[in-house]
């Protein structure tokens, strides 16, 4: 009796160290739980969908995977390096993409009329795909880097029909017109990795091994941002996917490689105030989550309202 009275409480403090409510120096001790939502663990090699209580519901092997989304029709649609996927909850491939020898995808987007839209590295374009395989649309766009790898990050067409893609090589963000022509550049420090268009007008861009995240209004002016040890017990690594929720709270992914695996937490949510809500510290069964989808929160991604 004795023994299994010991036992209760190391049962109880696995169970909250798994739960990752670790107190951060200075900071209030974050939740126990987290949103619902979906991941590319690149460094893993799949795409892993994660409950609110921290449980793997669903995961998918698959090559260095950079975007993902899950569809309406519960669905994921996800890049792989040389192409894109979309597979069902029962594994099933239902349509693919693969891109060109040479070439290399990192992003996707579902879009209204049903077509996926890809920035492909190589071929240096822009393209938006059928269901049926046909291209309905090619736009070249300009890129001064040589290598496919380096070239483009997360794109993303914006309801306004423009198109806002990471120039990960250049270090900066562009917004393309329909037809391609360059109509806004912002600088960035480090490799970016993306850049999501906020509702106000404002740019909130993950500045990959610039090892920040910067929040800038139409003049480029920074107007919000966090520095690489700003946050206590939260060093930003490679800053990858970001994604700002409708009460102001950012979710950053903290991309670990390039030497940093398993020394920073994963995914964190913090406030305007930079208070920390939740993080994802499991470095045994992720490795390097680089882009996220929180599955409770509303908006269509084929209109631009879904803020990622």
């Amino acid at each position: 009796m004795k023994l299994f009275r010991a036992f209760i409480p190391f049962v109880f403090a696995l169970s909250s160290l798994a739960a990752a409510a670790v107190q951060s120096s200075g900071q209030p001790e974050p939740k126990a739980t987290s949103h619902p939502f979906v991941a590319t663990d690149n460094g893993r090699g799949a795409i892993v969908e994660v409950s609110s209580e921290g449980k793997i519901t669903w995961e998918y092997a698959t090559e260095f995977p950079q975007d993902v989304w899950r569809l309406k029709n519960g669905n994921y649609l996800f890049t792989n390096v040389r192409g894109v996927k979309e597979v069902s909850r029962d594994k099933q491939v239902v349509w693919e993409y693969k891109s060109p020898d040479g070439t290399e995808v990192h992003n996707c987007q579902p879009l209204a009329d049903g077509s996926i839209m890809i920035c492909e590295g190589g071929t240096k374009r822009i393209i938006e795909i059928g269901r049926d395989g046909k291209i309905l649309k090619e736009i070249p766009v300009v890129s001064t880097v040589a290598s496919p790898h380096m070239q483009f990050r997360i794109a993303r067409k914006l309801k306004d029909g423009h198109y806002l893609i990471a120039f990960v090589g250049e270090h900066v963000v562009r917004e393309l017109d329909a037809n391609g022509a360059v109509l806004h550049s912002i600088p960035t420090p480090g490799d970016v990795f993306s850049a999501v268009r906020l509702p106000n007008g404002n740019t909130l861009i993950a500045c990959g091994d610039g090892h920040k995240v910067i929040e800038v209004d139409k003049q480029d002016k920074v107007v919000w941002s966090i520095d690489e040890n700003e946050i206590p017990g939260i060093p930003l690594r490679f800053v990858a996917g970001v994604q700002r929720l409708p009460n102001g709270n950012t979710v950053v992914c903290n991309w670990g490689g390039h030497g940093h695996i398993g020394q920073q937490p994963l995914i964190f949510e913090v406030t305007r105030d930079k208070k920390v809500v939740w993080k994802v510290e499991d470095n045994t069964r992720f490795r390097t989550i680089s882009n996220i989808q929180l599955l409770d929160i509303k908006g269509d991604p084929s209109k631009g309202q879904l803020l990622r």
